[in-house]
Order: C-alpha cells, then sequence, then structure tokens
C-alpha cells in the first residue's frame, strides 16, 4: 500500500518528465527535417505535401488510385529538368537522368547500392525477401563473391547449351495456343507467357520440372503478391499499421515463406545428389551454392544466402521475360506493319522448322530491335539506384553529400526512354531506333542497368524471349482483342494491365 503511494506520489513527475522528452525529440526532429531541407531545397522539384512527410502521402495517391508513379517521375523530369529531388520524410532522392552522370555513376564500383532500398527489400513484413542476394547486397567485396562463381552459369558458352530446353518450354506454349485457336477461344497471353517462363528458370535454373511439383499453380500469384508488397512496402512507410491492410500483409508473408520453403527443398535436394556423388548441372542452382559457400558466415547465414539467392533469380528471371513479351505482342498487335515486317524475317530465318537454333538468333536482327524498342518504352525492371555520398555538381547544380540516406540518386530508364530529348516522338514505337547503323542512344537505355552491377542474367532473357516470340510468329496469327485497355501496371515491375487479350488463329501459308 505503502508502495502504491509513493507511486502515486511520483506518477505527475514521471508524466511531465515523459512529456519534455517526447517535446525535445519532436523539437530535435523538426531541426533535423528543417536541416535537411536547408541543405537540398536549392535542389528543383516538386512542392512537398507536408513538411514531415515531403512526397510519401502523394506517392501512396498515386498507388491507391491505380496510377503509374512512374509517369509522374516523367513528368516532374519535363517540369524540373534531368535532376530534381524528392523528399519522403527526412531522405531526398535526386532524380537524374543526365546521361554523363549516369555513365558516371553507374558505369563506376565505387558507388553502391543504395541502403535505404536494401533495408526495404531486406524483408518483407517482417519475413526474410531478397535479404543479401545478388540485386541487394549493398557491400560490394560480398557482391563481388557472389557474382564471379555465378558467372560460369550465365557464359554465353553455357547459354548456348541451353537451346534445347529454351524450345522445349516454348512447344509447351505453342500447344496451349494451338488448342485454343483450335476452339476460338480467348487467349489470356500475359498468363499464358508467365507459365512457361516460370517453367524455364525452374527447369533451367533450378533442375525441377514444374508439371511434377504439387505446389507448382501457387508460384505465379506467390510472386505477384510479393512483388506487389515489395511497392508497398518501399513506398507507403505506414502501410504495416493500417488495419485494412493486414490481411494482405498475411498473404504476402505467406507468399514469401512458400518461395523460401520450396528454395529450402530444391536446395537440399541438389546437396543431397551433390553429396552421392551423382552429375549435376553447372547451372544457377549449383552456382548459388558455391556463392554461399565462399562468404565468411555462419552455417545459419549460409543457408539464408543461398535462400536470398534462390528467391532473387526465381522472381527476376519468371517476371521480367513475361512482361516484356506481354508488352512486346501488345505493340505488335497495335502495329500490323511492323508485325509484317517481323513475322517475314522469322519465315526467312526459320522457315518451317520446329526449333530455333542459337545460331537463328543472331540472325533475327529486326525481332532483336523490336524488342530493345519494347524495353525502351516498358522497362520492366523501370529503375536503379546508387548511394553518392559526395558532392557533385550536375547540370549546374550542386549536390550536397555527407548527410546519411541523403544523396541518393534514382536513375530511371523509363522516364529516360521517355524524354524527347533522348528519342524523337518517344511515344511512337519505332524498331527502327535500334537498327544497326542508328546512332546508338548515350547512357539513357539501360533496362538492364548498366556497369558491373548490370543484371546478369540479360543474356539468358533475351535469348528465350527471342525464341519464343520466333516460335509464336512463326505458327499464329493474332489480334488484340477490342476494348481493353493498354495501361501499365506496377507491381515491382511493369506488366500490361489488361493481360494482353487475343484471339489466336493457325497461320495459313502459301502452297
Amino acid at each position: 500500500m505503502a508502495f502504491f503511494s509513493l507511486f502515486l506520489s511520483f506518477a505527475p513527475h514521471v508524466l511531465l518528465f515523459t512529456l519534455v522528452l517526447l517535446l525535445i525529440a519532436f523539437i530535435g526532429c523538426c531541426l533535423y527535417i528543417k536541416r535537411i531541407h536547408m541543405k537540398y531545397d536549392h535542389i528543383p522539384g516538386p512542392p512537398r505535401d507536408s513538411f514531415f512527410f515531403g512526397h510519401a502521402s502523394m506517392f501512396v495517391r498515386i498507388m491507391n488510385s491505380g496510377e503509374l508513379m512512374h509517369d509522374t517521375f516523367l513528368e516532374w523530369a519535363e517540369t524540373y529538368g534531368p535532376v530534381y529531388r524528392v523528399n519522403f520524410v527526412h531522405f531526398v532522392f535526386v532524380c537524374v537522368y543526365c546521361p554523363e552522370t549516369t555513365k558516371e555513376v553507374l558505369m563506376s564500383s565505387k558507388y553502391s547500392k543504395d541502403k535505404f532500398l536494401n533495408s526495404r527489400l531486406f524483408n518483407l513484413f517482417g519475413e526474410r525477401f531478397f535479404g543479401n542476394g545478388l540485386v541487394t547486397i549493398v557491400n560490394h567485396e560480398q557482391w563481388y563473391k557472389q557474382r564471379r562463381i555465378m558467372d560460369p552459369a550465365f557464359s554465353s558458352l553455357y547459354l548456348r547449351g541451353l537451346m534445347g530446353s529454351f524450345n522445349e518450354e516454348a512447344e509447351k506454349l505453342m500447344d496451349k495456343l494451338s488448342n485454343i485457336a483450335d476452339t476460338k477461344s480467348e487467349a489470356h497471353l500475359l498468363e499464358l507467357i508467365n507459365r512457361v517462363t516460370l517453367n524455364v528458370i525452374a527447369k533451367i535454373a533450378f533442375g525441377v520440372d514444374l508439371e511434377h511439383q504439387k505446389n507448382a499453380s501457387l508460384f505465379p500469384k506467390a510472386i505477384e503478391i510479393c512483388l506487389k508488397g515489395m511497392v508497398y512496402q518501399i513506398r507507403d512507410s505506414f502501410f504495416l499499421f493500417k488495419p485494412r491492410n493486414w490481411q494482405f500483409i498475411k498473404e504476402a508473408r505467406k507468399a514469401c515463406r512458400l518461395l523460401r520453403t520450396t528454395g529450402e527443398k530444391w536446395i537440399g535436394e541438389r546437396r543431397k545428389a551433390m553429396l552421392n556423388g551423382e552429375d549435376v548441372p553447372k547451372d544457377i542452382l549449383t552456382q548459388i551454392m558455391k556463392a554461399a559457400g565462399k562468404e565468411e558466415t555462419t552455417s545459419t547465414e549460409y543457408e539464408e544466402i543461398m535462400l536470398d539467392n534462390f528467391v532473387t533469380f526465381f522472381i527476376a528471371g519468371q517476371e521480367t521475360t513475361a512482361n516484356q513479351l506481354a508488352f512486346c505482342i501488345m505493340e505488335l498487335g497495335r502495329h500490323p506493319d511492323i508485325l509484317q515486317k517481323v513475322k517475314k524475317e522469322v519465315d526467312d530465318v526459320i522457315g518451317m522448322k520446329k526449333d530455333v537454333s542459337y545460331e537463328d538468333l543472331g540472325k533475327l536482327q529486326y525481332l532483336s530491335q523490336v524488342l530493345k524498342e519494347t524495353l525502351r518504352m516498358y522497362p520492366t525492371a523501370p529503375g536503379t539506384s546508387r548511394d553518392v555520398g559526395q558532392d557533385m555538381v550536375i547540370n549546374g547544380i550542386s549536390i550536397p553529400g555527407g548527410i546519411t540516406y541523403c544523396s541518393l540518386f534514382q536513375f530511371s530508364s523509363y522516364v529516360s526512354g521517355r524524354l524527347d530529348q533522348f528519342f524523337k516522338d518517344p511515344l511512337t514505337f519505332d524498331p527502327d531506333r535500334f537498327h544497326p547503323d542508328a546512332p546508338k542512344p548515350y547512357y539513357c537505355y539501360y533496362p538492364f542497368s548498366l556497369g558491373p552491377r548490370a543484371c546478369l542474367g540479360q543474356n539468358f532473357a533475351q535469348m528465350e524471349a527471342k525464341v519464343v516470340m520466333a516460335k509464336f510468329l512463326q505458327r499464329f496469327d493474332f489480334t488484340l482483342k477490342p476494348g481493353q485497355t493498354y495501361d501499365i501496371m506496377d507491381t515491382g515491375t511493369l506488366r500490361p494491365k489488361s493481360g494482353v487479350l487475343c484471339s489466336v488463329a493457325h497461320r495459313k501459308f502459301k502452297e
């Protein structure tokens, strides 16, 4: 009783002391944010929505409306110029579309991947997601160890030997499309292509045939949910605390666990095969295991790094290629003249052959141009970022360095690919921009990023895309279903919002 009375006597003082501490912390926070504003507000940029949160509420508003955030970035570039700032609470992002700076920063290894993005992608709502995988790892030395060990799985010699698998999996899509053509039903091409690219990455990268996997049908949705959750986690700092989001968060965690437990199972099976002295392919899974083994970490972290890279390659190897192919078909359906030209090339190179050879890929020049132009307008991984801690001058504007989490440079291939100072009539789909004799885009076209941290799998992805497109154009005519939109949906990667609905028919060749 005496203790309770003593507590009551001190309670007002404790409460007052707590309020004073909170007030001091609030004032300190205000002064720190004001300091950031004073240091960076000379950089052009859109007006902030609020003193504390900067443009954060605008990001949430745009996401919730279903609009594309990257179109807002493009509008700001057209309004404020090739370098502008975006405020996100106490962070300052400097969006840069100057080719010289793009070259200087992305082509150098001294500017690391930014810590902000790593912190948002390491976990997904508390479940380890990309962790310290090849895409997100910040430490250059650790990244270099992983990358060096992964390289053999993406060498031209090894990729040449994968042509049989590319053809085999693409043939399964052709069989499905043949059935759709016979029944004159509607083809949801993004969904169909998603299954093919998922099968390809599972079989070629991890040695697994998904037709014999019980959970295979769950993977596409799990990937979509994880990527959507990733976007919310990056752009909405308060997403986790809103009750209306809790069901989605639960689903995202479950999807993340599905991918990591799948990786754990497949890695375990490969490890067992290696211990038994069985021949194993020199594929991505083998290289993932070797890369993790070279890290100076505990056995627990060794396992986690393998799963980080499994999730990274499983998602990136499936999602981006499928979206590129769907956008490509969408644009060809809207441009009959380009469609006929690329069909003629496919007929001249492939003829009536069932399989596409490695040599054929080099001869499909116009198809390459079509795929590159698709990535100019629809870079499925639309941007990248770097930590730049030093002072820089860009386009005559001084960019201060030296404050943690400020001077995070954002580079967007989506924005630079749609600016008219780099590409004439940028909203016109024109594959001739990438003709061998045309001027090369100067550091304003980088759908696979640039420099030492450019996408390791870009040759893999483009070989797969060419094989699938060549077979599709060789065998089918198609028309886009009227009434669908040609809008873009942002789920971390960019994808056609409509899913590309088509009617398909067997091509009729003249005798």
